[in-house]
């Protein structure tokens, strides 16, 4: 340890004694017990005419009284030494308390034996005040020293976030691509440090060692960095050089040794496959395994040179399969958690953008040109209005607006190949408001035309139209009224799973004050004139002891719920929906109490929801999982296991239950899962549902052992 080490070292450990480590008041009342018992002797010794044999000699009883009289002032001066102030002023009173008595008795009893009590009196009164000067220049040093070395903190502070924050700003200024990625790197792992319950020590490390976690980029050729596309074999060599001079670059600054661990281990992966020195497990620093999920999710959700950001629900999916593997998988379970909570986030950033395109305007010159972001059509009936006008066309020839209605991962529009296979972009429609509309993926669509409600009409070049948008399972609805006209548009979908999506575009015309309501008001089956037949996956397949259950979409539908017994036994049918395309599209299970044993019934309470692919979402209750995922040698990978959900598999759920335990167990295709829940009440009646995410369930059969 060098000597700026062990200064810093012996400041830290002066700032730790500063608080107030005086004794309690508990200590100051035994001070003052003793002191009265003692002052007690006192007077009952120098009052007897008893003798006393000490050492073999006869002794006045009174001879002690002095001795005990010496302890008493000695109390008093502790007072003061450990309660300052305090001390001072209760012993300064209990002093001048014994002066009447031992002057009347000088004076009126000629007594002089009380004339040494007298002169201690006054002792132990300069000896208190002298006592207290000197604690308190003591604490006025005390202090200074202390503000001085917060002080010196405050500024190494600053200088040493100041040094980061230059770092990152020269990796940054290297990486076009990546700018920003190492903050919300930091940002991402200090959420999970302190969803792992890390002190503000802990997480203030866990941040700047993500914060410089790239530092090695400095040494990169930036011809590298920043090339446009894949790195071939060769400069993928020489990128993963950076962790070893990030290390190198790091382990300098000695004060902070686990900056250098962020840097060093952040490419390991749990299962060893990693580098630079292919750490496995818990031999990874758990400092590197935070970092490690953090910089992965924000390399997914991030443009790159070679490709666009990956929208939210497949980066998910790769934390999933990552979970460990390439991921430490509790650490992969909480931002599993913190996507599920900001599953919002994408459209509000997709209204954003329309209340930007409202102000703005939406310029077409060629069809589809420019499409608008997506509005997500829902079972909540919607409202969109907007103003169209017509640019640069032949008089008399006024155009309209388009609708393009779609689906894709992240809402928008897309027309090369590669984002198509990608963001599983697929086109129901076209619809054009003055035109006939032309059917891409939809079943069926239906027009009727009547009369508007509101008979206005618009300028050559201008119009402004009033839409509503709604979405019942497998149909949808428009209806576009220009003020002269109502068009009202059924749409049979190919399937209920897939999400709507409206888009505008047009031809040599602007489309501007964009503006969209949710009404509220939700929809039920009649809204919606069925104009194709309704798309079942389950009415040809064998029933079992419950109803066959199709889900079309996130816990959709459940079936009702199964008492838990001891020794129960479900076995069933499942078969993902033809739309499924993640690894959660699958059955659940939910553990429940309700009265009428129904999902979401009256007083309805969840105590578990476990996917068949391993998750667990964690449930507003104060009860208690505990999750075990495996994997087997008959688990041929994720890919492999979403195909056989694809084609169907057999599954059984079994089921434990010891008063407040109880313990779900399932394995298919070589994947072994097991939660146990523990319950408060282990005399409650608890119930299981079958659900998932666009998956098919048939002969569910029941039995108990």
């Amino acid at each position: 340890m060098d000597k700026e080490e062990k200064k810093d070292k012996k400041n830290k450990d002066f700032l730790k004694m500063t608080g107030d480590h005086r004794p309690s008041m508990v200590t100051f009342f035994i001070f003052i017990f003793l002191y009265a018992v003692t002052v007690a002797f006192v007077i009952i010794t120098s009052r007897s005419d008893d003798m006393i044999r000490f050492m073999g000699t006869e002794m006045h009883l009174t001879s002690l009284a002095g001795i005990l009289a010496s302890i008493a002032n000695t109390i008093l001066i502790f007072l003061v030494v450990f309660f300052n102030k305090l001390g001072f002023i209760v012993s300064l009173v209990l002093t001048l308390m014994q002066f009447p008595t031992q002057v009347l008795a000088v004076i009126r009893q000629h007594n002089g034996n009380s004339i040494p009590g007298i002169f201690g009196g006054l002792f132990t009164i300069i000896a208190i005040v002298l006592i207290l000067r000197r604690n308190r220049s003591i604490d006025k040093y005390r202090s200074m020293e202390v503000s001085f070395l917060k002080e010196q903190q405050r500024l190494s502070k600053r200088l040493f976030e100041q040094t980061a924050t230059a770092l990152v700003n020269a990796i940054d200024a290297k990486d076009t691509y990546s700018r920003g990625h190492s903050m919300r790197v930091a940002e991402y792992s200090l959420k999970i440090a302190k969803m792992m319950g890390k002190d503000e020590e802990e997480c203030e490390k866990i941040y700047y060692a993500a914060l410089l976690h790239d530092v090695g980029k400095i040494g990169i050729d930036d011809s590298i960095i920043n090339k446009k596309g894949r790195l071939d074999s060769e400069e993928y060599d020489i990128i993963k050089q950076h962790p070893n001079m990030g290390n190198q670059i790091l382990s300098s600054i000695s004060e902070h040794p686990f900056l250098s661990i962020g840097a060093h281990f952040h490419h390991e992966r749990y299962d060893g496959k990693g580098y630079p020195e292919g750490l496995k497990g818990e031999e990874i620093p758990e400092i590197a395994r935070i970092i490690s999920v953090a910089d992965a999710y924000d390399a997914m959700t991030s443009n790159r040179s070679y490709r666009d950001a990956i929208p939210q629900q497949i980066v998910r999916e790769e934390i999933v399969k990552g979970a460990g593997s390439q991921f430490d998988p509790e650490i992969a379970r909480i931002m599993q958690i913190f996507i599920d909570i900001d599953t919002g986030y994408k459209m509000k950033e997709r209204i954003a953008a329309m209340e930007i395109s409202g102000r703005s305007g939406l310029s077409c010159d060629a069809y589809r040109s420019r499409v608008s972001d997506g509005i997500i059509v829902t079972p909540y009936l919607k409202k969109i209005s907007l103003k169209y006008t017509a640019v640069n066309r032949e008089k008399g020839d006024k155009g309209a607006p388009v609708i393009i209605l779609f689906d894709s991962l992240d809402g928008r529009y897309h027309e090369r190949e590669k984002e198509i296979r990608e963001l599983l972009y697929f086109e129901y429609a076209e619809i054009p408001f003055d035109g006939e509309a032309k059917l891409s993926g939809a079943r069926k669509l239906q027009t009727a035309i009547h009369e508007s409600r509101d008979k206005k009409t618009d300028g050559d070049r201008e119009a402004f139209y009033e839409i509503e948008a709604v979405k019942y399972r497998d149909h949808a609805l428009l209806r576009i009224d220009d003020g002269v006209i109502l068009k009202e548009i059924t749409i049979a979908l190919p399937d209920s799973s897939r999400y709507v999506y409206i888009g505008f575009t047009g031809e040599k015309c602007r489309i501007t004050d964009i503006n969209v309501t949710k009404t509220g008001s939700l929809i039920d089956e009649d809204y919606i004139t069925r104009i194709a037949e309704k798309i079942s996956f389950i009415d040809d397949a064998p029933v079992g002891d419950l109803p066959n259950l199709q889900v079309d979409g996130h816990r959709t539908a459940s079936t009702d719920g199964i008492p838990v017994t001891d020794g129960l036994k479900i076995s069933f049918h499942t078969q993902s929906l033809p739309t499924a395309r993640l690894l959660w599209h699958c059955p659940y299970i939910c553990l429940f109490t309700s009265e009428d044993k129904k999902v979401d019934g009256e007083n309805f309470r969840e105590y578990a929801l476990v996917c068949l692919d391993g998750e667990n979402w964690d449930v507003d209750s104060a009860e208690k999982n505990e999750l075990i995922v495996r994997k087997d040698d008959a688990f041929e990978g994720w890919d492999k296991w979403k195909k056989c959900n694809r084609d169907g598999i057999d599954c059984v759920l079994r089921f434990e239950r010891s008063n407040d335990h109880i313990t779900l167990t399932t394995e298919n295709l070589g994947l072994f899962v097991q939660n146990t829940t523990t319950i408060p009440d282990g005399k409650q009646e608890i119930c299981v549902s079958l659900s998932g995410d666009q998956c098919a369930l048939t002969d569910i059969r029941i039995s108990r052992s």
